[in-house]
């Protein structure tokens, strides 16, 4: 039965509906600020002196002839505010609504002007906003006035472009996390597909996310799935053939000690040897990905030092230099196997090994080096692929593919560490192997 895909409007759709989301927010924020911030309104000495004054210059200003009343007008002027008569002035505009309050306040103080057709206007804008306006006499004249100075708790200019990028920053952080939430998911892909091929068993990976997203989780899990199959079939495949070859290379052996003939013997022993060495040199590195050994805690300076007394017992130079102890979770066999791999091939191109250990920060160096010929610079890395050999750096009668050193990379990358090849001065090669604690 088909698995029910539980509906999603997409990632596209979803970013769409969180930028929508946060652009309704951001018009209905702005909206409401921007009314309140129309809604100016001054102290209300500030109302009362405006009022009283105009007040005052109106009654003082109507009493006189036409002739005086400019010159009136002019000595009505004060330091805070302008005044000046006109007879054929055009009337002031209506009330401007960034000043509605204020017109308000100032009718509030002085009824009186309710009936003189007060008009109010705000001029400049920003922090040198200053009010203009008249007043209407009886005979349809009109008293023109203006602020000189600055009104104070006024600037729409900033406190506008600061109400509009407050709550837009905001909303832009909100979507962001939105946006972070939807690709969770992606993060998590990506996360797992850094771990394929690791050496790590495949968990799959949840199906959550938008539509697109779950398609392609649900993809890479089928994947990861069918990886796990190939290689587990591999293995098996493997084991079978090196069981397979093993039993007729063991009757081979058995039947070349029949053999009468000591150089005869001695050349089939020597070829059975090369093969067996080539199957298990192949088995290890085809099979290396399905290690089940678990990691433990060993004595890594116990090993090396093992290492190198198996090496004098066959009567060739080895040399260990180290603590005693040092104590480090790793993989025993694993590691053992990659030291074994260096130090032979130190033997067999140096004709000696000296094993190094060293406790460094963040954890601990195991270095093999020799006195042979070395590996030209320009191969140092080439020797990590498989199947590569290097005519002039190694002879031709070396067993096996040469996986050594392929070998004891995936061990190392294995164990989270890494392996470092260096030529030595004046000859020689030094192989490292730094493993984090």
């Amino acid at each position: 039965m088909k698995r029910l895909v539980q509906p999603s409007i997409g990632l596209i759709g979803q970013i769409i509906a969180i930028l929508l989301l946060t652009m309704v927010i951001e018009f209905g924020a702005s909206t409401l600020l921007y009314e309140r911030a129309s809604q100016f309104a001054v102290r209300d000495d500030e109302a009362r002196r405006l009022a009283e004054h105009l007040v005052i210059a109106r009654r003082l200003v109507v009493e006189r002839n036409r002739t005086d009343r400019p010159s009136m007008a002019q000595d009505l002027t004060t330091q805070r505010y302008a005044v000046r008569w006109e007879e054929g002035l055009r009337a002031p505009p209506p009330i401007a609504p960034s000043v509605a309050t204020m017109h308000e306040q100032v009718i509030d103080w002085e009824p009186t002007l309710a009936s003189a057709d007060l008009r109010l206007r705000l001029t400049s804008p920003g922090r040198s906003s200053v009010v203009t306006g008249g007043v209407r006499l009886a005979d349809g004249s009109w008293l023109y006035f203006r602020t000189l100075q600055p009104l104070q708790n006024l600037n729409l200019a900033i406190q506008r472009i600061f109400l509009a990028l407050v709550p837009a920053v905001a909303l832009m952080l909100v979507a962001a996390l939105l946006i972070r939430r939807a690709l969770r998911p992606m993060r998590q892909l990506a996360l797992a597909a850094d771990l394929v091929g690791g050496g790590t068993r495949h968990v799959p990976v949840a199906e959550a996310g938008p539509t697109e997203v779950r398609r392609v989780v649900a993809a890479f899990n089928r994947m990861q799935a069918r990886l796990e199959r190939l290689i587990a079939d591999r293995t098996h495949a493997l084991a079978a053939v090196g069981h397979d070859l093993r039993t007729p290379l063991a009757r081979l052996r058995l039947r070349a000690d029949a053999v009468g003939d000591d150089a005869t013997r001695e050349a089939i022993g020597r070829d059975i040897g090369e093969m067996e060495a080539m199957v298990t040199s192949l088995l290890a590195f085809l099979g290396g990905g399905d290690d089940p050994e678990a990691p433990v805690l060993t004595d890594v300076a116990v090993l090396c030092a093992t290492l190198i007394d198996d090496v004098e017992d066959r009567g060739l130079a080895g040399t260990y230099v180290g603590p005693d102890h040092c104590e480090l979770v790793v993989r025993p066999s694993s590691v053992k196997r990659a030291l074994t791999n260096l130090v032979d091939n130190a033997l067999h191109y140096g004709g000696s090994a000296t094993v190094i250990l060293e406790d460094v920060p963040g954890g601990v160096t195991l270095a093999v080096e020799d006195d042979g010929p070395g590996i030209p610079a320009a191969s140092l890395k080439r020797v990590l692929e498989p199947f590569v050999r290097l005519d002039t750096a190694r002879p031709r009668d070396t067993i096996g593919f040469g996986l050594g050193l392929p070998i004891v990379a995936r061990i190392v990358e294995n164990e989270g560490g890494t392996l470092t090849l260096a030529n030595r001065t004046p000859s020689g090669l030094r192989a490292a192997i730094f493993l984090p604690r």
